[in-house]
Order: structure tokens, then C-alpha cells, then sequence
């Protein structure tokens, strides 16, 4: 019987021994090797050819969403599983639009992630359905400009308007402005509230 041969790309030790341990009890797949940073699976995704890429969102020196880049570029037909410990839509778009053929959270139940293996192989996209709700909701809501996005990062970490206007290049007159669009858009009413949405969306990451 063929088997699939799998890379997996994880910051985390156990997190990657878990996977591993997975990969290599079941008769399907074939471990070829284990990364843990961006660069690593990029070079190995390179080397080794893999059928699947099981990949980390957050590695070290390029996230997982640089390092699919960079292996699409190459590979374009790669099939590769972005794996996260957050189940903000921003990320989910971000890393579906990069290329990524699913997007699953690393305290998946077993059974899903595999599923959602199983399809990946077969050349089908996939996707959590609550995950897909909120996606598809995000899509048809309104969406934050750039300069809003760098904005919401610096009103997430604390700032204040005057310390976000000279971090920015802008008035604080403008900052005002936009922080009101955000909160409109995000739909709040305060700063703090529009951290923890923005955190809980994936438009930002709090320490």
C-alpha cells in the first residue's frame, strides 16, 4: 500500500512529538522529517518533496504564512495544513489566501484533524465549520484599512492617542478619527473592547 509522506513544521517539541507520534502509528503516512522554524520547513519542503505540510502559523524568523509563500513559489501544487493556536478569521483568510489548502487549531479533536488530512490529500480545501461561519462573516462585514490595522496594533498595546500619533507620522486629530472608525467597525464601544475583539478576530495578538 502507498503511504503518504508527511513534514511536520512546529515550535513546539510536543507539539511536533504528538504529531509525529500520530503520523508514524498510522499505517497511511510516512514521516520524513521535522522542522521547527520557517526556514527549516521551507528548505525541507525543498529537499524532501513531501505529499503534506503540517504547519505552524507562529514559527520563528518567517511565520507560517512567509514560509508557504516561499514553498508555493517553488511548489505550487504543495498541499500544506496550517495549524494555529488561534481561531481568529484574519488568520484563517490570511493563510487560505496565501495558499494553504486548510486551517485547523491546534486543540482540534483527533479525529477532525485527521479528516481534515485526509481531504487535503485529496486535493479538497477544509475548513472548521464554526470557523468557516466566522470567515464568511468577516467577509461580508467591513473591512479595516491598513493604516487602520497598524493603528488598532498600537491601541491594542496600550498606547495612547498621543503616543499612536508619533508612532504613526500622524495628527492626533487623526487618530482620533481612525480609532473611532475601528471601534465603529469592529462594533464597540471602548479601547479595551476593541483589543480583545481584535485579538479574539486574529487582527492583532496580545502578549
Amino acid at each position: 500500500m502507498n503511504t503518504a509522506s508527511v513534514v511536520i513544521a512546529d515550535v513546539h517539541p510536543l507539539i511536533r512529538a504528538g504529531m509525529a507520534a500520530l503520523i508514524e502509528s498510522d499505517g497511511q503516512f510516512t514521516l520524513l522529517g521535522q522542522a521547527s522554524n520557517g526556514s527549516q520547513a521551507v528548505e525541507m519542503c525543498e529537499r524532501l518533496q513531501p505529499d503534506l505540510l503540517l504547519l505552524d502559523l507562529n514559527l520563528p524568523d518567517c511565520d507560517g504564512v512567509e514560509a508557504l509563500g516561499r514553498i508555493r513559489a517553488h511548489h505550487p501544487d504543495a498541499k500544506v495544513i496550517i495549524l494555529s493556536g488561534h481561531d481568529g478569521e484574519e488568520d484563517a483568510d490570511r493563510s487560505m489566501r496565501a495558499g494553504a489548502h486548510a486551517y485547523m487549531l491546534k486543540n482540534a479533536p483527533l479525529a477532525d484533524l485527521m479528516t481534515c488530512i485526509q481531504a487535503v490529500l485529496q486535493g479538497k480545501k477544509f475548513m472548521m465549520p464554526e470557523l468557516a461561519l466566522k470567515l464568511a462573516s468577516r467577509i461580508h462585514g467591513n473591512h479595516l484599512t491598513p493604516r487602520e490595522r497598524d493603528i488598532l496594533g498600537h491601541l491594542a498595546s496600550g498606547m495612547s492617542n498621543k503616543v499612536i500619533a508619533r508612532a504613526a507620522g500622524i495628527g492626533v486629530g487623526t487618530v482620533k478619527f481612525h480609532v473611532k472608525s475601528i471601534m465603529s467597525k469592529l462594533n464597540v464601544c471602548t479601547r479595551t473592547e476593541a483589543a480583545m475583539v481584535a485579538a479574539k478576530r486574529g487582527l492583532v495578538h496580545l502578549n
